[in-house]
């Protein structure tokens, strides 16, 4: 069985597809590359964001159920999802940029030898960016060349998952022994474990708090991770792995632009396994139009005029657009 390859998506839930459109888009730079319906849920939007192509291992991805309530933070609970960038000085830009954009964040600090920025959004949902001046693991994705943040420190992909439990005993178990994954050092109470090449863009940091109450799920919160493998063989193999061990799983699951498998191996957690293709770029969009069109997979073609009642209008169009890159001297004078 081949290991993991690192993480491919995050997904978490949003109180708003518009206002996370426009956080993703305005102030973080990062490309809507999939604009289209929760496969379980037609009533609901599933965006995606992502890199220049839409790469696994670089998107973020949410759902907005209608009538959400909000999250309420505790143990036992993807806690926070964070973002690469390519060095130690792009962290100074976007200190400055979320300065600027009245976003909530902390000072840099330095996690596992990692530069590391914390920030959130309208939700609270919990965010970090990671530097990846040293990082020889994983590699990361490429800037959303159109983008309003320059080349040189934009977004490329995704980094650590911050996981918080109440039992790491158990946790470790989960990972070490059921995922293959490796342990990779401790801060504290923040574990760090990795997969594969390792580094920023295959790593998952387990925060071991178990005197907090448990956390709720809501708008505000990661629904999901998924961890990258290469095709539906290994898909299949992992597969066999969890029904030799004895751990509940949804069967294979074809989502279309990726083939998925999900399982539970610590409560409250939900694992998924996807596979790095075929992607975002198919028969509906190419790569200059990403994200622009209400895109569905084939199966649910034939509902188009239902679901385009069901689900609002959110004008996502940006390749007639062209946005100016603002760079840290565009920042400052817009301070004064």
């Amino acid at each position: 069985m081949n290991p993991l390859k690192g993480i491919h998506h995050v997904t978490a839930i949003t109180s708003s597809a518009e206002r996370i459109y426009a956080f993703f888009t305005h102030v973080l730079g990062y490309r809507l590359v999939k604009k289209t319906i929760n496969q379980d849920d037609i009533n609901t939007y599933h965006l995606f964001f992502a890199d220049e192509e839409g790469r696994a291992g670089t998107d973020m991805t949410f759902f907005d159920f209608p009538g959400s309530v909000p999250a309420i933070n505790g143990t036992d609970v993807i806690q926070r999802t964070a973002f690469r960038v390519p060095d130690d000085a792009a962290l100074d830009y976007w200190r400055l940029r979320f300065e600027t954009y009245a976003v909530v964040h902390e000072p840099i600090k330095t996690l596992f030898g990692v530069k590391t920025l914390f920030f959130e959004d309208f939700d609270q949902q919990a965010y970090a960016l990671v530097s990846d001046q040293n990082d020889t693991g994983v590699a990361s994705g490429q800037p959303w060349k159109k983008g309003p943040v320059p080349d040189d420190v934009a977004i490329t992909g995704l980094g650590p998952v911050f996981i918080r439990v109440s039992r790491l005993d158990r946790m470790h178990q989960a990972l070490t022994d059921k995922l293959k994954m490796r342990a990779a050092g401790q801060e504290g109470t923040l574990h760090r474990y990795e997969m594969g090449e390792g580094g920023n863009g295959a790593s998952i940091i387990i925060d071991d708090q178990p005197g907090l109450p448990k956390a709720r799920l809501g708008h505000g919160a990661v629904h999901h991770v998924a961890f990258r493998i290469e095709d539906k063989t290994e898909l299949e193999t992992w597969m066999s792995h969890l029904n030799v061990i004895g751990a509940n799983h949804s069967g294979l699951v074809d989502r279309f632009y990726f083939k998925s498998l999900y399982t539970r191996l610590y409560p409250e957690i939900l694992f998924e396994f996807a596979t790095e293709g075929p992607g975002f770029i198919d028969d509906e969009e190419t790569v200059e139009t990403l994200g622009e069109t209400l895109a569905l997979p084939p199966r649910f073609r034939p509902l188009r005029d239902q679901i385009t009642t069901l689900v609002r209008h959110i004008d996502t169009t940006r390749s007639d657009q062209d946005y100016i890159k603002e760079t840290k001297e565009v920042l400052e004078r817009g301070k004064r």
